[in-house]
């Protein structure tokens, strides 16, 4: 398994940017944009893990893991 698999990705349609935005929340917020839903999320990916070399490189510790929290679940009470 991949380290960048323990961090939740989230991509979604912004009505202010009308487009697609892509975050990873407790990792980076707001990380890539585009109209095409499956691309943002694919660049999201990437970026995920590219933010976790960086973290590596400069010996900082990750933060703590966001996935595997059941945040769909939770959210269906918000809607």
């Amino acid at each position: 398994m991949k380290a960048s698999a323990r961090y939740a990705k989230i991509v979604e349609w912004s009505e202010e940017d009308q487009c697609y935005v892509g975050s990873s929340p407790g990792l980076l917020y707001g990380g890539c944009h585009g109209d095409n839903e499956t691309e943002v999320f694919e660049e999201l990916v990437e970026i995920v893990e590219e933010m976790i070399s960086l973290y590596e490189a400069e010996g900082r510790p990750l933060p703590p893991p966001t996935s595997g929290r059941d945040y769909a679940n939770k959210m269906q009470h918000v809607a």
